[in-house]
């Protein structure tokens, strides 16, 4: 079974708690900030071009 990837609702939750508790093992280990850095990468890509009307 694979691992489910890390979205911005999960690192921000998980955020949420290190600065709740300064001293858990998820603040000190700095967990709450790869869980960010691997939300972000796991956001799909904006590929959204404006609609140009002269087009």
């Amino acid at each position: 079974m694979g691992s489910t990837p890390m979205d911005r609702e999960s690192a921000d939750r998980i955020a949420s708690a290190a600065e709740r508790d300064p001293e858990s093992a998820t603040a000190v280990s700095g967990f709450d900030e790869r869980a960010a850095d691997a939300a972000e990468r796991n956001e799909p890509e904006d590929d959204y071009e404006p609609w140009d009307e002269d087009d």
